[in-house]
């Protein structure tokens, strides 16, 4: 089993900037792929961006150019540093994991909030 605990949410004004921390842990050395999803009021949930264990890494449309998501395997975290933020962005956000046997793992989520 593995357990992620979001942090870094919160509110900000359009054109800033906030930095998602994501760690996991307990059976961590299964884990291969490591994310995040948004789900915005009314809409599905969506990913954001991923990146494997050797940093590949996957982008929404939406975001690229502006996120930038990292991974620290030393510490067990990964990072989603968002710039540019637009109301738009506004969403709960949660960190998402996949282990090598394709079993997934979501974080409790962590609100952010981008005032126009």
């Amino acid at each position: 089993q593995v357990q992620l605990v979001e942090s870094g949410g919160g509110l900000v004004q359009a054109g800033g900037s906030l930095r998602l921390s994501c760690a996991a842990s307990g059976s961590v050395f299964r884990l291969n792929a490591m994310g995040w999803y948004r789900q915005a009021p009314g809409k599905q949930r969506e990913l954001v961006a991923i990146i494997n264990s050797v940093g590949n890494t996957n982008y929404a449309d939406s975001v690229k150019g502006r996120f930038t998501i990292s991974r620290d395997n030393a510490k067990n975290t990964a990072y989603l540093q968002m710039n540019s933020l637009k109301p738009e962005d506004t969403a709960v956000y949660y960190c998402y994991a996949a282990d090598r046997s394709y079993r997934t793992y979501w974080g409790q989520g962590t609100q952010v909030t981008v005032s126009s």
